[in-house]
């Protein structure tokens, strides 16, 4: 048996999702380092059937490589739809875990080891760009302190303790993404890694953090607008909102069923 056949150790059968759109200038070169790097695991191209033609080069990569699957899809829905589907194949195939990655480079193949390593003594794990050992190459400041600011923000409003509940390198045991039903998730834009994380630490499973090297791609345009970073504050706003909300019905229902006064 083969590595890939075998798995990765700890971790089982292993998915790497990579949504795409107008990639073609990276996706044999994201591909072939995800081989190279960790050849116990298979990649599944999600594309969103891009103009430029990635998913045809997706194809000729799956035809020459039997661990590389292509899902082509109708259009751009935005990255939650893609990762949604990504993850519904991964299930449908029995696969253990799945690993979401961009298709730009900005996530190294070469740490994949890392989160899988980790996986294996929990239920989750996000790539981690601001922690110790974690860093950001080739961002402008204002980006970066957007980023860091969004962050801080969602630790506030969420009460969650990630450093890093944005990024976009993460991996998930099957049965985390069943339990959370990832189907209903209902963010499509990069607000969808926040309420992935954000379901799965409300339902008290293990999540690790390690530290990644974020490095801005090299090819291509970037996908990340002020809209979308609307969208997310948005969001966390109001799952925020709710949450306090929750906590106040049940504090004031225990002490109701305690017999005391309010509050």
């Amino acid at each position: 048996m083969s590595e890939a056949e075998g798995g990765y150790p700890g971790v089982g059968r292993v998915l790497v999702v990579i949504p795409t759109y107008n990639e073609a200038d990276n996706i044999r070169l994201i591909t072939e380092r995800v081989r190279r790097a960790v050849p116990a695991v298979d990649i599944l191209v999600a594309d969103d059937n891009s103009p430029d033609g990635t998913g045809r080069i997706a194809d000729e990569l799956s035809e020459a490589d039997d661990h590389i699957f292509v899902l082509h899809r109708a259009g751009k829905e935005g990255l939650g739809a893609a990762y949604k589907a990504g993850f519904a194949w991964a299930k449908n195939k029995g696969y253990d875990a799945v690993v979401e990655m961009d298709a730009d480079g900005s996530h190294a193949p070469e740490e994949l080891h890392k989160l899988l390593d980790a996986l294996g003594d929990t239920d989750a794990v996000l790539g981690t760009r601001y922690i110790p050992g974690g860093s950001v190459h080739n961002w402008p400041v204002h980006r970066l302190l957007l980023s860091r600011g969004g962050n801080i923000y969602i630790r506030m409003a969420l009460r969650m303790p990630f450093r890093d509940a944005t990024g976009g390198y993460r991996a998930y045991r099957m049965h985390v993404l069943d339990d959370i039903n990832f189907e209903t998730v209902a963010s499509t834009g990069y607000s969808f890694q926040v309420e992935l994380a954000w379901r799965a630490y409300q339902a008290g499973f293990r999540i690790a953090e390690v530290p990644i090297t974020f490095t801005e791609r090299e090819h291509g345009v970037s996908k990340m607008s002020g809209n979308i970073f609307k969208e997310q504050l948005l969001r966390v706003t109001l799952w925020g909102v709710q949450a306090r909300r929750e906590a106040v019905r049940k504090r004031f229902g225990k002490r109701a069923a305690e017999g005391s006064t309010w509050p």
